[in-house]
């Protein structure tokens, strides 16, 4: 009993000790207030939209013209209401200290319908994703293969969705569903991002796609490319400058090879560039230019003999 007794005052100290750092630690709390988005509650609902994105190939088998129509019908249905809740929350946590009269509930169900109103448009250009990827790929055996396995047309399809929410300003949301990909896949790309039709992500791992970038059409990039920023300026106080363009673009056709860094808000690549694999890039491209590193010397040693420089050669 004096063991019990003892750890229920360590605990006791330990909790006053933590509600102490939500006084102190105010910005990263959120006590007193009205409720953020889920994250649960997105995955769920960024899970229906894949749904509606590929029927057949999620949750729901045996789907066929015949109940189609039903089931897409049901499921928006169940997306709208729980999305425009979503919305209502974020838009709320952003917006009610400026506005706090406005009623957010409305917003949220306008929102969520402004979304499900570019869901088939949003069909037709992950239509073109799975093509330009089964065109891109010789080790794909078919379109189905590329949808039920390919992490990239997962991430992209996740983006397409958050980058429509995000031009509706929807605050929050876009973040945590590319976030939800990011975590699943390892391919981080920002909801602000501006990419093209016919995009291809192959293999995918490792790759990042900063908030600023703009890519054309029909581009083509490999694992663990990097487009991202080459500094970030800052204001008189020394606080980062935001709202500029950070990141590179990458006109139409462009193809980049794995492992690959491209920097800088300036710096565009255009039209037709290959970018090969390891290549450190933070300067512009003209069209239908190859940039690639040195070929590197490789020193091969026989290991029977390691202890003889003859045994040693470049290649």
């Amino acid at each position: 009993m004096a063991i019990d007794s003892q750890l229920r005052s360590e605990l006791s100290q330990i909790t006053e000790a933590l509600v102490a750092t939500y006084i102190e630690c105010a910005p990263i709390h959120h006590l007193g207030q009205d409720p953020l988005p889920s994250r649960d509650a997105v995955a769920s609902i960024l899970a229906d939209l894949l749904d509606l994105f590929f029927p057949g190939y999620g949750r729901r088998q045996n789907l066929h013209l015949g109940n189609i129509e039903y089931y897409v019908g049901n499921l928006l249905d169940s997306v709208n209401e729980r999305l425009a809740v979503q919305i209502a929350r974020a838009l709320r946590h952003e917006l009610c200290g400026e506005a706090p009269h406005l009623d957010y509930e409305a917003l949220g169900r306008e929102k969520a319908l402004q979304l499900l109103q570019r869901l088939p448009a949003l069909c037709k250009i992950l239509d073109e994703d799975v093509r330009a990827a089964f065109a891109g790929d010789p080790a794909a055996r078919s379109h189905h293969e590329i949808i039920f396995c390919y992490p990239g047309l997962e991430a992209v399809a996740t983006y397409r969705v958050a980058h429509e929410l995000h031009k509706l300003a929807v605050p929050f949301i876009p973040r945590i569903m590319t976030e939800l990909a990011h975590s699943k896949t390892g391919i981080d790309i920002h909801p602000g991002a501006r990419i093209g039709r016919s995009f291809f992500i192959d293999h995918g791992t490792g790759v990042v796609i900063g908030e600023t970038c703009e890519l054309g059409d029909r581009v083509k990039i490999y694992q663990g490319v990097t487009l991202g920023a080459l500094s970030f300026r800052h204001d008189q106080d020394g606080k980062i400058i935001r709202g500029t363009k950070r990141h590179p673009t990458l006109r139409d056709d462009v193809v980049v090879y794995a492992n690959a860094t491209i920097l800088g808000g300036d710096t565009v690549i255009g039209e037709r560039a290959v970018i090969g694999s390891n290549v450190w890039l933070t300067h512009s491209v003209e069209p239908d230019t190859v940039v690639t590193m040195e070929k590197p010397s490789l020193r091969i040693r026989n290991a029977k003999h390691s202890n003889s420089p003859s045994d040693m050669y470049h290649i």
